[in-house]
C-alpha cells in the first residue's frame, strides 16, 4: 500500500470514529413527536391522561396502532454473529451497523427504528427473546445472523408472530438482485426458464436468492451451487438441509467446470474467485453477478475487458448496476406496516421485485440524471437496476408491497384511495430530502478545482479535508503556507494539495501576471502599477485573479471577513454574467421535508421593484440546477393587499413577472406562512401558486432575508447552505463568517456543480 494510501486510510479511519462520537453520540435519538411545553401536555402524555388510551388498548390491541408509534417502528435486531465484512464481532460491537440501517430507514422511508443487540447465540433462547419483545414494534428487520441458524430463527419468528418480519441479508439480496436478473437476461435475449445458472456460495442469501429465482421461472435442474468446496452434488456428504435442496446430479466438481457454457453467475462469496478463463468459459452474452464485498468475485474492469459482451451487477456504488439492499428494505417495510400486513410473503416479495425492475426500463427523471452527473441515462447494459437517489422507488415499490398485502389478504387496514396513498408518501418524505447527498454525488463524477481562502482556520483545513477524501472537489489551499502546515500537524490533517501563499517566492510569476490584469481592468477606475502590485499580494485579490485566470475552477472566500468587505475584490475582478446589472444572493434551507431558498441575503440591501424581478429571475434558474422546480413567493407583511410602500414595490414586482414572464410559478405581495401552507393558499384561488405550498423566497429586503435565515441557522432547526452567489461569470461563492464544515463543504460542492455546469455550456 502507497503512502498516500496508508495516510487516507489512517484520515478516513480517525473521521468514522469522529462522525459516531460527535455529541450526540451514535447515530440515531428519540424525539418527542407531541408538544410537551406545558402542564397540560404533560398530564395527557403521562398521568393521568395516559391511562384512557392504555384501556382503549386493552379491550382492543389493534388500537396499538392508533395510539401508539408501533405502527411506524420496526426493531432492527441481531446477534452480531455474521456482520456483513468483519463476521462473529458479537451482539455489542454490531451495534454502529443497527444503528446505521435504522438511519437508513429514516431517511429513505420516515420509518422510526429501535436497534436491538441481542447477546444470545442459542437460536431457541434468541427466538423466545424476540417474541417477549415483539408487542412493541409494528414490524422486525432480521440482521446479519449467520447460516444455517439464520433460517431456523427466521422460519420460527415468521411462523409465531403475525407483525412484517424479514431477515434482509437473506431477502433484501434476493429482491434487488432478482430485479437485476429479470432485466439483465431480457439485455441478453435469454428466457429465465432455459438458462443456466451457477450460483457460487451457499450461505443465507445465495439460498434465499437462488429460491427467489426458481419462483420467476428458474428451472432447478439448471442451477449449480458451488461453496467452499466445490459443486453441491450428489456426491457430497455432510451437507446442512438447505444445501440439500440445491444437490446436483452431475459429475462436475470445481467453480470452474460449472461455469463452461454458463449463461449466468451470481457470486454471493468473496473477491477474485471467478478467473478471466472462467469467464471465457460463459455462453454468449454472460449475465455476472458478483456481489462480494468490497472486491467482487471478478473485477468489473477485468471482466468488461475479457467479455466486452458481460452484462454485470456488483454490490458496489462506483460501478454501473449495484445491487443495493436500500433499493427494497425501507420501502418493502413502507408498504407493509401502512396497510398492517401480518406478515412479508412471497407474494410481497415478488411485487418488489417487479416494480424494481419496471423502474429501470421507464424514462429516467431529470433529477436522478443530474444526481449522477450524467447527460442520459437508457436501460441497457450500463444501466438496469434503479439508482439509490431515485424516488420513484418510494412510491412504487411501496404501494406494489401494500397492493399484494391487501390481495394476498393479510393486510389488516387496506388502502382505499392509491393516489392519496402515493401524495402522503411524498409529503412524509419530501420531494427532495436527499439532494445533498445527490450534489456530492454529482461533484465526485467530475471534480474541480477549488480554492479555499483562510486555509489557517481549522474549518477551512477540515473541510478541505473532507472535500479531498471523499472526491467531492480537487481543494486548493490559499493562505499562509508556513502558518497553514504548521496548522495541518497541530489537527492531524494529512492530504496532499497546493497551498498558495501570495507572498511567497514561487508565486512571483503569477504575481506579475496578476498584476497585469488587475492594472488593465481597474485602470480607469482608480488603479495604478504601484497598486496593483501591492494588491496583488493580497489574498482578497489574488484567489479571485486565480479564477479569472483558470488556475482554479472555483472559489470559496469570507470565513473571517464580513461580507461586503470580502465581496469588493471580487466585483472588480470577476464579470457579471450578460444581462445582469446587480448579483445577488440566496440560501439553501434544508428542512426536514425539503429546501426551501431564500433571496436576496446579502447583497442588495433595499431592491426596487426591478431588482426584485432579477432577484426572482437568477433564483429562478438557480434552483432548477438543483433539478427542482421552482415555487416563488414574493413576500411581505401583507397577502395580496399593496397597502404598505414595501407591499406595492413587491406587487409591482409580481406585475413585471406576470407579464414579461408568464410561465413563472411566481405570486405575492403574500406573508411567508401563507406560502407555505395549502389551506391558505386555498384562500386565494387567483394565484398562480395554486394550493401547492412555495419553496423559493423573494425578500423585499436584504434585513428580512438575512434576519430570518440567521433566526433558522443560529437555532439549529434546519442546514442552511450558501450564501450562493448569484449572476456572476465564474464560480465564487462567499461563506458566512465563522462557517461550520458543513457549510464551507455543501458550498464547495455546489461551487463544483457551478463550474461543472459551466464547463458543460
Amino acid at each position: 500500500m502507497s503512502k498516500k494510501n496508508n495516510r487516507d486510510e489512517k484520515n478516513f479511519n480517525q473521521a468514522a470514529l469522529d462522525y459516531h462520537s460527535i455529541e450526540p453520540k451514535g447515530k440515531i435519538e428519540v424525539i418527542p413527536s407531541k408538544p410537551h411545553s406545558s402542564q397540560r401536555d404533560l398530564s395527557l402524555a403521562y398521568s393521568p391522561g395516559v391511562a384512557i388510551p392504555c384501556l382503549a388498548i386493552e379491550k382492543d390491541p389493534k388500537l396499538a396502532y392508533e395510539y401508539t408509534g408501533k405502527g411506524n417502528l420496526v426493531a432492527v435486531i441481531t446477534n452480531g454473529t455474521a456482520v456483513l465484512g468483519l463476521g462473529d464481532i458479537g451482539a455489542e460491537a454490531s451495534k454502529p451497523v443497527m444503528e446505521g440501517k435504522g438511519l437508513l430507514f429514516k431517511i429513505f422511508a420516515d420509518i422510526n427504528v429501535f436497534d436491538i443487540e441481542i447477546d444470545e447465540k442459542d437460536p431457541d433462547k434468541f427466538i423466545e427473546i424476540v417474541k417477549g419483545i415483539a408487542p412493541t414494534f409494528g414490524g422486525i428487520n432480521l440482521e446479519d445472523i449467520k447460516a444455517p441458524e439464520a433460517f431456523y430463527i427466521e422460519q420460527r419468528l415468521k411462523e409465531e408472530l403475525k407483525i412484517p418480519l424479514m431477515h434482509d441479508d437473506q431477502h433484501g439480496t434476493a429482491i434487488i438482485s432478482a430485479a437485476a436478473l429479470i432485466n439483465a437476461l431480457e439485455i441478453a435475449g435469454k428466457k429465465i426458464g432455459d438458462v443456466k445458472m451457477v450460483v457460487n456460495g451457499a450461505g443465507a442469501a445465495a439460498i434465499a436468492c437462488t429460491k427467489l429465482y426458481l419462483q420467476l421461472g428458474l428451472k432447478i435442474e439448471n442451477v449449480l451451487m458451488c461453496d467452499s468446496k466445490g459443486v453441491i452434488s450428489h456426491h457430497r456428504e455432510n451437507l446442512t438441509p438447505e444445501k440439500l435442496d440445491f444437490v446436483a446430479n452431475t459429475e462436475l466438481k470445481t467453480l470452474a467446470d460449472a461455469l463452461q457454457g454458463a449463461d449466468v453467475f451470481v457470486g454471493l462469496s468473496k473477491g477474485n474467485v471467478m478467473t478471466p478463463e472462467m469467464l471465457l468459459s460463459m455462453a454468449e452474452n454472460p449475465v455476472v453477478f458478483g456481489l462480494a464485498n468490497p472486491d467482487p468475485e471478478i473485477e468489473y474492469e477485468v471482466a468488461m475487458e475479457t467479455r466486452p459482451d458481460t452484462i454485470m451487477a456488483t454490490g458496489r456504488s462506483d460501478y454501473p448496476n449495484q445491487v443495493n439492499n436500500v433499493l427494497g428494505f425501507p420501502y418493502i417495510f413502507r408498504g407493509a406496516l401502512d396497510v398492517q400486513a401480518t406478515g412479508i410473503n412471497e407474494a410481497m416479495k415478488l411485487a418488489a421485485v417487479r416494480a424494481i425492475a419496471d423502474i429501470a426500463k421507464e424514462p429516467v427523471p431529470e433529477s436522478v440524471i443530474l444526481a449522477y452527473n450524467l447527460k442520459t441515462l437508457n436501460f441497457g447494459r450500463e444501466y438496469f437496476i434503479p439508482k439509490p437517489f431515485d424516488n420513484r422507488l418510494l412510491t412504487r415499490v411501496s404501494v406494489a408491497v401494500a397492493k399484494a398485502a391487501m390481495d394476498s389478504g393479510i393486510a389488516n387496514k387496506p388502502i382505499e384511495n392509491f393516489e392519496d396513498y402515493e401524495n402522503a408518501l411524498l409529503d412524509r418524505m419530501g420531494h427532495d430530502e436527499k439532494l445533498i447527498r445527490m450534489m456530492q454525488n454529482r461533484a465526485r463524477s467530475n471534480p474541480k478545482r477549488v480554492t479555499l481562502g483562510n486555509a489557517e482556520e481549522y474549518n477551512v483545513l477540515k473541510a478541505a479535508q473532507i472535500l479531498y477524501e471523499e472526491g467531492i472537489a480537487q481543494p486548493i489551499l490559499l493562505g499562509e503556507k508556513k502558518y497553514v502546515q504548521e496548522q495541518m500537524k497541530k489537527f492531524g490533517i494529512e492530504m496532499n494539495v497546493p497551498i498558495v501563499d501570495p507572498m511567497d517566492d514561487d508565486q512571483e510569476d503569477n504575481r506579475l501576471k496578476y498584476r497585469e490584469t488587475l492594472w488593465k481592468l481597474r485602470e480607469r477606475k482608480g488603479m495604478n502599477e504601484y497598486k496593483a502590485k501591492r494588491y496583488v499580494r493580497q489574498r482578497d485579490y489574488f484567489g479571485p485573479l486565480m479564477l479569472h485566470h483558470g488556475d482554479t475552477d472555483a472559489l470559496i472566500v469570507g470565513f473571517s471577513k464580513n461580507y461586503s468587505s470580502t465581496l469588493k475584490p471580487i466585483l472588480k475582478i470577476i464579470e457579471k454574467e450578460k444581462g445582469v446589472d446587480k448579483i445577488s444572493s440566496m440560501m439553501m434551507i434544508m428542512t426536514e421535508k425539503k429546501p426551501l431558498f431564500f433571496a436576496d441575503t446579502s447583497v442588495t440591501q433595499n431592491p426596487t421593484s426591478e431588482d426584485l424581478v432579477n432577484i426572482a429571475r437568477m433564483a429562478e434558474m438557480t434552483v432548477k440546477t438543483f433539478a427542482i422546480e421552482p415555487r416563488i413567493a414574493m413576500l411581505s407583511f401583507e397577502n395580496f393587499a399593496g397597502i404598505s410602500e414595501t407591499s406595492r414595490k413587491v406587487a409591482a414586482a409580481v406585475s413585471i413577472l406576470h407579464e414579461k414572464y408568464p410561465k413563472m410559478i411566481v405570486d405575492g405581495e403574500i406573508q411567508p406562512d401563507f406560502a407555505l401552507n395549502s389551506d391558505h393558499l386555498s384562500d386565494y384561488p387567483f394565484s398562480k401558486l395554486g394550493t401547492t405550498p412555495a419553496n423559493v423566497f423573494v425578500f423585499p429586503n436584504l434585513e428580512s432575508a438575512n434576519i430570518s435565515y440567521k433566526i433558522i441557522r443560529g437555532l439549529k432547526v434546519a442546514q442552511v447552505v450558501g450564501p450562493i452567489l448569484m449572476g456572476l461569470k465564474q464560480p465564487v461563492h462567499v461563506l458566512q463568517m465563522r462557517a461550520s464544515v458543513d457549510e464551507i463543504v455543501n458550498l464547495a460542492t455546489i461551487a463544483v456543480l457551478d463550474a461543472q455546469r459551466r464547463e458543460q455550456g
